[in-house]
């Protein structure tokens, strides 16, 4: 579920211990980060409930973490698989130049010189750069997140990127 007001995080992944503890499959970077945004409002099966973050930390490869009310590890089973939402006014301002993910998808891209590129589906992170998957109809481009290299603006109000990119690439 990824709508304007909520963006998913995460997911409850398993169980830790026998004291309610929840293991965390994160989508935040770094992914204990995922802990400092609380409460959360944990979806499954239709249903949202918003449980607040009393504990949490890193555990090797993991992350574990304590909800409220949930005391031991039958209750926290149950949440097994839940999404982890947050409302997106928990996130911090981004600096100038910089972008949430959940911001661009769905902005049109355009060159400089007017064509339309398509719309941004979804972004990929390739550890040099992030790079935008540009989808029009069958045509699929992917088009390196470089500021101000192939990157010239991004205007949220507008829902417009304006890239410099060859539409035969």
């Amino acid at each position: 579920m990824q709508s304007g007001e909520y963006l998913n995080v995460g997911q409850i992944s398993g169980v830790f211990g026998v004291k309610g503890w929840v293991k965390v499959f994160s989508f935040t970077d770094p992914r204990e980060n995922i802990l400092k945004y609380s409460p959360w409002l944990l979806q499954k099966n239709g249903q949202r409930h918003e449980l607040k973050v009393v504990g949490g930390r890193r555990q090797g490869n993991l992350i574990v973490a304590q909800l409220e009310n949930i005391g031991d590890r039958d209750a926290a089973a149950e949440w097994m698989g839940s999404e982890i939402l947050i409302r997106k006014q928990q996130l911090p301002e981004p600096e100038a130049g910089e972008f949430y993910w959940a911001d661009l998808i769905g902005l049109s891209v355009e060159n400089q010189a007017g064509y339309r590129l398509g719309s941004v589906d979804h972004l990929l992170e390739t550890g040099a750069n992030d790079v935008l998957v540009v989808v029009d109809g069958q045509t699929e481009r992917l088009i390196p997140f470089l500021q101000p290299a192939t990157i010239l603006k991004v205007d949220l109000a507008a829902g417009l990127i304006v890239a410099d990119w060859d539409p035969d690439f």
